[in-house]
């Protein structure tokens, strides 16, 4: 079984352009050339990983597959090209990390904090995304290493649990939720809400399941940070879901009230996840090793 870099990307450039002609033209190959490779791709598989059809091509299942080690290993290709130059140049090598909201917010700044500061030669690149974008990128191999909802996770993805992530409501301490223990979301989705800006991954997640049941919250306020958001709420301007890490912090120095979201989508377990972790570049496995320490704190 022989074939180079060159097979594999001119294979990617096919299958998300949909056509042998526009992939040819994206990896700067000759159409003819590029036939012939894909078809001596097949041959050395021993299997058809494209459907021909008049507008273009399909991927067979044998072709999806290939699809998805090739990414891996250019996206790994690339990586190594990208650590040794940094090296060579005496730049740092760069670990490419996913996050949700509440990891970047709670759970990931001290961690990552001290992983740099006892490796001066590594970087981290890290990347706000919500957990089923997350587990699409590491699946694909497009990131090294994702911090996500383990729900969110295909079973072929590999993890390890972190810890837990319950979202809880905050109210005005006075409000009328006094006095409240558990909550279930639709009690509540008729009500003014304080919420991150629209773009973060988990007013997504809270958005996306509002929408399961219908509604579509009436958000009279956005802002980049839980604290700030839990101030508008002691203030009385609405209601808000934030991580507990969060809500307990903030409860302590403002006159809000933490309720027990009782819908099973506000309790989360939190895991580190990676394709494969034995096949990280070194700088990747430092970063777990540390992540790995801390979780069984």
């Amino acid at each position: 079984m022989r074939f180079d870099l060159v097979d594999l990307q001119l294979f990617i450039a096919v299958a998300d352009s949909g056509s042998i002609t526009q992939g040819a033209l994206r990896a700067h190959l000759a159409l003819a050339s590029a036939s012939a490779r894909i078809k001596g791709l097949e041959a050395a598989l021993g299997t058809v990983l494209l459907k021909r059809r008049r507008r273009g091509i399909e991927l067979t299942a044998a072709g999806e597959s290939l699809l998805g080690h090739a990414r891996s290993i250019i996206h790994h290709v690339d990586e190594m090209r990208g650590d040794l130059a940094a090296y060579a140049s005496g730049a740092r090598a760069s670990v490419h990390l996913l996050a949700n909201t509440s990891g970047l917010s709670e759970h990931l700044p001290k961690a990552l904090a001290t992983f740099l500061r006892e490796h001066p030669d590594i970087s981290l690149d890290v990347e706000e995304r919500e957990s089923t974008d997350i587990a699409a990128a590491i699946a694909s191999g497009a990131a090294d290493l994702g911090f996500a909802a383990e729900h969110a996770l295909p079973a072929h993805v590999e993890r390890f649990s972190f810890g837990e992530d319950r979202l809880m409501l905050v109210a005005p301490r006075r409000g009328d939720f006094a006095g409240r223990r558990q909550i279930d979301f639709v009690e509540v989705t008729d009500r003014d809400f304080v919420g991150l800006t629209g773009a973060t991954a988990l007013q997504v997640h809270i958005a996306k399941h509002a929408a399961q049941l219908g509604v579509r919250l009436r958000v009279r306020a956005r802002l980049r940070d839980f604290d700030a958001i839990c101030q508008m709420v002691a203030a009385g301007v609405g209601i808000a879901v934030v991580p507990e890490a969060a809500a307990k912090r903030c409860a302590q120095a403002m006159p809000i009230a933490m309720i027990r979201i009782r819908d099973a989508w506000a309790n989360r377990k939190l895991v580190i996840c990676a394709r494969s972790f034995k096949t990280l570049p070194r700088p990747a496995k430092q970063l777990v090793e540390h992540l790995r320490r801390l979780a069984l704190r």
